[in-house]
């Protein structure tokens, strides 16, 4: 066959128009009731571009059959093999392709021109109105179907859309309630942690001055306790001097005495008076005297030793009272340092949660030791 310009595709549609039906079964029945009729309308106008496609394609299949299969080929294995819609498109493709010279496509037109007018001269006009009719019925209900499909498919949008509105509607309701609800809390949030950074703020200013107070206290309890350290060794000193100088005259006193010839045969060598029995007239008057001051003297001596014995036990005592109460308050001091800390956090975790909380009790300052 001879080549040159295309030939024009067909002007009718050959996909059949895209609508939603009910019956996908019917529609796809339709489809291909529509594709075979445009097919052989095809292959009526236009035999001398079809025929030499289908021997192209079916060449094979030709060659490897006899006659009556090559009959039986065309008659049944070849409109079922286009009656797939791929393959119908691609036959008509291939059809449209083919290059045909104008002046054959010009002389193909007047046969075709006066085909169709010996055919509308030969045909009854009854039959052709009845033909017409019928196709306009059928474009009439296929339209009303469509109207039919297109309507209930507004009403099933309208019904959806009024279903999707009212959730939206009430989840915008829930979010508003949800909102208000978050920004009340917010705000009590808000409130709740600024009374507890006042609460914190006093109790860190109590706690500073206790702090203070206490390293005060401490500091005066350790410059007290060294000052009676410093006493109590001036006294153990001071006691340790006026003991050496009570030996010391103690053992003067007792080298007089038994220098004496009338005290040493009174007293012995350890100071004590004999038992022996000594006559009055014996004794004289210097040595009663001498006698009696020094009992007043060693009176004095051992009422000196026990005062100083006493205000060092009295000094040590109060340095162990001290000392105690410098224990207790440190105790205290730590005790109230960590209660304050762990409450402080406790309350600062707690004001600054999702919930609103009940603000923690303020926590009592340390007491003061006595």
């Amino acid at each position: 066959m001879e080549e040159g310009v295309p030939c024009p595709a067909p002007a009718a549609k050959l996909t059949a128009p895209v609508k939603k039906s009910q019956d996908m079964h019917d529609e796809r029945s339709k489809l291909v009731n529509e594709y075979a009729c445009r097919v052989l309308e095809l292959l009526g106008m236009g035999h001398r571009l079809f025929v030499p496609r289908l021997l192209a394609t079916s060449k094979e299949d030709l060659l490897q059959a006899d006659f009556e299969g090559a009959l039986k080929f065309f008659r049944v294995q070849l409109p079922k093999r286009y009656r797939a819609e791929e393959n119908a498109r691609r036959l008509m493709e291939q059809a449209c392709n083919i290059k045909v010279p104008t002046k054959k496509l010009k002389k193909y037109e007047k046969e075709y021109q006066t085909m169709r007018e010996s055919q509308l001269q030969q045909e009854d006009p009854m039959d052709r109105y009845k033909r017409e009719n019928r196709r306009l019925q059928e474009a009439s209900m296929r339209l009303e179907q469509e109207n039919d499909d297109l309507a209930h498919e507004l009403v099933t949008s309208k019904i959806a859309l009024r279903n999707d509105l009212d959730q939206a509607e009430d989840k915008a309701d829930v979010l508003n309630k949800e909102l208000l609800l978050t920004k009340q809390r917010l705000v009590e949030t808000e409130e709740e942690k600024r009374k507890q950074e006042e609460e914190t703020a006093q109790l860190k200013e109590v706690f500073r001055k206790q702090l203070e107070k206490a390293e005060y206290e401490i500091k005066k309890t350790t410059a007290i306790i060294a000052e009676y350290k410093q006493i109590c060794s001036q006294l153990s000193t001071r006691l340790e001097k006026q003991q050496a100088a009570s030996k010391e005259e103690l053992e003067v006193v007792k080298g007089k005495m038994m220098a004496c010839k009338h005290c040493s045969d009174i007293f012995s060598k350890e100071g004590a008076l004999k038992v022996a029995a000594i006559s009055r007239e014996d004794q004289g008057i210097e040595s009663d005297d001498e006698k009696d001051s020094l009992k007043k003297q060693l009176r004095e001596m051992e009422l000196e030793l026990a005062q100083t014995k006493l205000q060092l036990v009295e000094a040590k005592c109060k340095i162990q009272e001290l000392e105690h109460q410098r224990g207790a308050l440190m105790n205290e001091i730590q005790a109230a340092k960590n209660s304050w800390f762990s409450k402080t956090l406790n309350s600062i975790k707690t004001a600054t949660g999702t919930q609103p909380l009940q603000p923690p009790q303020a926590t009592q300052p340390p007491k003061e030791s006595t």
